[in-house]
C-alpha cells in the first residue's frame, strides 16, 4: 500500500513538472514570435514614407489629412503634417527611454509629452501618442498567453511591471507565415475594449511594411486610416532628424 500511494505522489508530481514545463514553452513561445513580429514592423536600418490620413465620424463624414514619417532604428520617430494649411507643422517626436515631443506651430515651441498622458489623441487622430511611440512591444510588454489558428498567432500582452501604459492589455493577431501583425484590440484601464486597429502589409524589396492601419475608438464611434505611400527603407537618414531643432523647423 505504501509502495502504491509513492508511485502515485511521483506521478502526480511528474505530472505537475510537465504541465509547468509546457506553460513555460508556451511563454518562450510567444516571447519568440513577439520578437519575430518586432522585426517586421521595425525592419531595415531606416525607413521613410508619405502619409494620408481619412479620419471618419459616426455620420460616415470624412477629413482628410496628409504627413511626413521617418523612422530610424527601433527608437526615433518623427511624424509631421503637411497639410491641411491649417495643420500643417504640427509634429511628433519619438526617442528613447519613453522620450516625447509635440510641436504645434501655433504656439511656437516643443512641448515634452508626459507618461500620464500618453493616451490622449494626437491631433484628433484616433492614434494616441503611445501608439505612435517608436518602440519595441517586445520592450514594453510581456507575453501572457498564447493561442493558435489556422492562419495566426494570437497573443495577449500585458504591460511589463516598470512600464506606464494605458492599456491594460493588447491582444494581437499575427500573421504566421510572415510574422506581421493583422488585428490588435486594446482595452483600458479598466479591462474593457476600446480600440482596435486592423493592418494592411505589402512587401518592398526584403522588407514587408504597413501599408495601412484602419484604427477604430469604440468609445468615440471615430475611426483613422493611415495609408502609408512612397516608403522607402535604408536611405541613411541623418540623426539630426530626430532632434528638437527640426522638430520645431518647419
Amino acid at each position: 500500500m505504501y509502495a502504491m500511494k509513492t508511485m502515485m505522489i511521483k506521478a502526480l508530481l511528474l505530472l505537475l513538472a510537465l504541465s509547468g514545463a509546457g506553460e513555460l514553452a508556451m511563454a518562450a513561445d510567444a516571447e519568440t514570435i513577439l520578437r519575430r513580429m518586432d522585426d517586421v514592423v521595425f525592419a531595415g536600418e531606416d525607413q521613410k514614407s508619405s502619409i494620408t490620413l481619412i479620419l471618419i465620424d459616426r455620420s460616415g463624414h470624412e477629413r482628410i489629412r496628409e504627413a511626413r514619417v521617418w523612422q530610424k532604428g527601433v527608437n526615433k520617430r518623427l511624424f509631421r503634417f503637411t497639410a491641411p494649411a491649417a495643420e500643417a507643422g504640427i509634429a511628433f517626436l519619438s526617442l528613447p527611454d519613453e522620450v516625447m515631443y509635440l510641436y504645434m506651430p501655433a504656439y511656437g515651441r516643443e512641448r515634452r509629452i508626459a507618461s500620464h498622458v500618453k493616451n490622449q489623441s494626437f491631433a484628433g487622430t484616433d492614434f494616441s501618442y503611445e501608439d505612435l511611440e517608436a518602440e519595441k512591444y517586445s520592450k514594453r510588454f510581456s507575453p501572457k498567453d498564447l493561442e493558435e489558428t489556422e492562419d495566426h498567432y494570437i497573443i495577449q500582452l500585458e504591460p511589463l511591471p516598470d512600464v506606464r501604459s494605458d492599456y491594460s492589455k493588447i491582444i494581437i493577431h499575427i500573421n504566421k507565415k510572415h510574422f506581421y501583425p493583422e488585428k490588435m484590440k486594446s482595452f483600458d484601464r479598466g479591462g474593457q475594449e476600446f480600440k482596435v486597429a486592423e493592418y494592411t502589409f505589402d512587401k518592398k524589396g526584403d522588407y514587408w511594411y504597413t501599408k495601412e492601419i484602419h484604427m477604430t475608438n469604440l468609445k468615440r464611434d471615430h475611426s483613422t486610416r493611415m495609408i502609408f505611400e512612397e516608403v522607402a527603407f535604408d536611405t541613411g537618414l541623418d540623426d539630426e532628424i530626430f532632434t528638437i531643432r527640426n522638430l520645431t523647423r518647419y
